[in-house]
């Protein structure tokens, strides 16, 4: 017995040797999304852990109702999980005035030092860490994506969920990146889906050059409206995530998302093992993909630059 624990790696002795921990997943969308998909799970197999012997997961979907999160938390709480991970800026804002003294990890909440969930990158303070973003440079490469992409385009409407404070901030690093390079934005901040008819019609009456649509749940649930009125109106779109080019939509830029999962796995096993959330600094993505769909280019009439093909990590024919 001694021999074969020798043989294994020490985070795989570690987690057979420990107690069986459990740990909350907790997402504004839908189930199997998100910190609630395999990818989420991978990343704690890969560390030793294996569900059902030293790991158990209690899984929570709000399905896009931020009002359930609360209640979402309180009950992981309850069931004395030892850590909890949350995906979206509502979900982590729940779990900051929730989860009482549990840990918690956070991913694709925006900036958490800026939205005040945590008190800063280097030492969060609190119970509070996760993997953070970097708004403004993404925003500014988007635009800048877009405008190597379509050099005509100068007007970009912007739609984002204007009820969520980490995604408004995505869009206010965007406007401020504008005046810099002396592009335009049109605001078009939704609160709910039959907002985005009315995003739409504001876009039909005084057509912008193209979108950028800021992702959370409320725009990833209506991303098929959005998609196919770009199509229509014959209008170059980027988007935040590849997912969405795979859908349709022209371009995409920002973090992989499974990388984001693997090391929110990666803070949760260091967590499970003593460190206490404080004390983990917020990380910053180190990985990131630019996605382009050519069919999509070519039924907008567009011919995509060489110079952004080459660099493309995923190029959709």
């Amino acid at each position: 017995m001694v021999a074969a624990l020798a043989s294994l790696p020490a985070h795989r002795i570690f987690a057979q040797a420990g107690k069986i921990h459990r740990v909350g997943l907790a997402h504004i969308g839908a189930p199997g999304t998100s910190v609630l998909s395999p990818s989420m799970v991978s990343g704690f197999t890969k560390r030793g852990y294996v569900e059902g012997q030293n790991i158990e997961f209690e899984r929570r979907a709000a399905e896009g109702k931020s009002d359930r999160l609360p209640g979402l938390i309180e009950d992981l709480v309850a069931k004395h999980v030892d850590v909890i991970i949350t995906s979206s800026y509502p979900a982590a804002l729940a779990a900051k005035e929730h989860a009482s003294n549990t840990p918690v990890v956070v991913v694709f909440s925006g900036d958490p030092v800026a939205t005040g969930l945590a008190a800063s990158l280097a030492h969060p303070g609190g119970n509070i860490t996760g993997v953070s973003e970097i708004a403004a440079e993404l925003s500014a490469k988007r635009l800048a994506v877009l405008k190597e992409a379509v050099p005509r385009v100068k007007a970009v409407a912007v739609l984002w969920n204007a009820d969520d404070f980490g995604m408004t901030l995505r869009y206010q690093a965007a406007e401020v990146e504008a005046k810099r390079t002396g592009m335009l934005i049109v605001p078009l901040g939704v609160h709910a889906p039959d907002d985005f008819d009315t995003a739409f019609a504001e876009m039909t009456k005084k057509p912008p050059d193209a979108i950028l649509m800021v992702t959370d749940v409320l725009t990833t649930l209506n991303r098929k409206r959005v998609i196919d009125f770009a199509a229509e109106h014959q209008l170059p779109t980027i988007y935040e995530y590849a997912n969405l080019v795979h859908d349709g939509g022209l371009l995409s830029y920002g973090p992989d998302q499974n990388a984001i999962l693997d090391r929110a796995a990666g803070l949760a096993d260091r967590i499970l093992k003593g460190t206490k959330p404080a004390d983990l600094p917020l990380e910053l993505p180190s990985r990131f993909q630019l996605a382009v769909n050519l069919k999509t280019a070519k039924a907008l009439g567009l011919s995509i630059p060489d110079s952004i093909l080459v660099r493309a990590d995923d190029v959709i024919e």
